[in-house]
């Protein structure tokens, strides 16, 4: 008996949201979209029940996890990329067996395995989280309840499990019913609360923190002080300092290189094969796995710091100091000062890297080794999980010119044949998605070393450009197809 006659019951058996059987109206999927929304930003906000002392153990991470420290979405959708990374990785090495392109089958059981590995995920997430100090149970709730501490951790931890699912779910009601998918949204949706943030909250709406517009306007009027500009300390406050402009600077360049690349593609004629005169162009875009596969190796890295906070939690100062050093910062979580778990760590800000300002206490070449890390991780494996991505999407040479084929399309000057599209198409498509994925790290930590408004990390930030482009061309598609119902039969909507 196979793997796959053995787990059968058990994945085409769990919950799934019903795939609507017609079209559904393009307003529908806005009502559906806009619902999710409402949703996810009211959980974001509802607490953990009997929560006392607590440390976000994602730090920084936690702007593209799409989660909400001290709520019931604390996984947020690292649970959802986890499973995703550990099954592009068993795909790419073959070994699950399964064909997802044809066989609705394998289909079935692919969609089922992704939705129990992410149940599994959210399990072993939650419980360090809640049993290795990071979400310590309030005393006074305990004892007003009459029950032990460690019971109360585990109705915390159920809280946190349940959130897990729920997010899984409006994710799927996202993909069936609504508009682009839940993931792309949920992260548009935490990153643009904290740009919106950075630009214009005021002191008194956010605890002590000031926006990039408040802040200037304080400037003008004389309130927040700064040095004469042509000092070294007044251009350091104008532009890491108080006034931000780096920040600013960085923001805007990342919206304008990604809309750029985004429109950066190599068109490839075709021709209809049966009817004169009916001809398009499919486009090979620069960015052609899109920045998704971003999540996947910023997911890994989260990982990575996931298990040193762990080890540190647990082991303290018997972690030997080759493996990690820890201190805690000012945001309640530990940041690693030394050893290997200090050099897979992401740049975060221009205090990570900029020694000459006097905020870190790494030496020039521990800094610069530990940039070095982050560049090589994220183009090298933003150009691999890319790769990944597009064979595992649908998106490589060979599904593409079956899909061409199917279409009745063919590339002028060339046979109509499957493999003669596919050839052409190998001469573009896996260069372009390297060259893209490489693209889109340097950008990301190009990003972070400089940093932008809000602190959202350049890997949010190119996330959020990027997936609101695509939800962009999405609802114009779908606005299209309304007013020409022909063309859902040409899409095969």
């Amino acid at each position: 008996m196979s793997w796959k006659e053995a787990a059968e019951p058990v994945l085409t058996r769990l919950p799934a949201v019903k795939r609507p059987t017609g079209h559904v109206p393009f307003k529908r999927k806005l009502g559906w979209t806009a619902g999710v929304l409402v949703l996810y930003f009211f959980l974001t906000n509802v607490g953990i029940y009997g929560l006392g002392q607590n440390s976000d153990i994602f730090g920084q991470f936690r702007t593209i996890l799409a989660g909400a420290q001290g709520s019931v979405l604390q996984v947020g959708i690292g649970p959802i990329v986890t499973a995703s990374i550990v099954l592009q990785l068993l795909g790419g090495a073959d070994l699950l067996g399964l064909n997802t392109e044809e066989n609705p089958r394998d289909q079935a059981l692919y969609q089922g395995l992704q939705k129990l590995l992410v149940v599994v995920m959210t399990v072993f997430t939650a419980l360090p989280m809640v049993f290795a100090g990071f979400l310590r149970p309030s005393p006074q709730i305990a004892g007003s309840l009459g029950i032990s501490s460690s019971a109360l951790a585990w109705i915390m931890f159920l809280q946190i499990f349940l959130g897990g699912m729920l997010i899984l779910y409006m994710d799927e009601i996202i993909s069936k019913w609504g508009v682009g998918s839940g993931i792309g949204l949920f992260i548009i949706a935490g990153v643009s609360q904290r740009l919106i943030g950075g630009l214009i909250a005021w002191s008194g709406l956010s605890a002590g923190y000031v926006g990039f517009f408040p802040r200037w306007y304080g400037i003008l009027t004389g309130e927040v002080e700064m040095g004469p500009v042509l000092t070294r300390t007044g251009l350091f406050d104008l532009f890491l300092g108080p006034g931000e402009l780096l920040a600013l600077i960085t923001t805007l360049l990342i919206f304008v290189v990604v809309v750029y690349a985004e429109s950066v593609r190599v068109e490839i004629p075709l021709s209809h094969a049966r009817v004169k005169g009916a001809r398009g162009r499919f486009p090979v875009k620069l960015i052609y796995a899109s920045v998704l596969p971003m999540i996947l190796v910023r997911a890994l890295q989260a990982n990575i710091q996931f298990l040193g906070r762990i080890l540190n939690a647990r082991v303290g100062e018997d972690m030997p100091a080759w493996l990690g050093d820890y201190a805690g910062t000012e945001q309640g979580f530990a940041e690693p000062i030394g050893g290997l778990f200090y050099y897979l760590a992401p740049i975060y800000s221009p205090a990570d890297w900029m020694w000459w300002l006097g905020e870190t206490a790494a030496a020039p070449w521990q800094i610069m080794l530990r940039v070095g890390v982050d560049l090589t991780f994220m183009i090298v494996g933003g150009g691999i999980f890319a790769i990944f991505w597009v064979e595992t999407t649908g998106m490589g040479p060979n599904a593409t010119a079956k899909q061409i084929q199917n279409s009745g399309m063919q590339i002028p000057g060339f046979r109509q044949s499957p493999g003669v599209t596919e050839k052409v198409l190998e001469r573009y498509i896996p260069q372009v998605t390297v060259i893209g994925g490489a693209l889109v790290g340097l950008l990301a930590v190009m990003a972070n070393m400089l940093g932008t408004i809000g602190q959202v990390t350049g890997t949010g930030l190119l996330l959020t450009v990027s997936i609101t482009y695509k939800l962009y061309e999405e609802i114009a598609e779908e606005q299209m197809m309304e007013m020409h119902p022909m063309m859902r039969e040409m899409f095969g909507d």
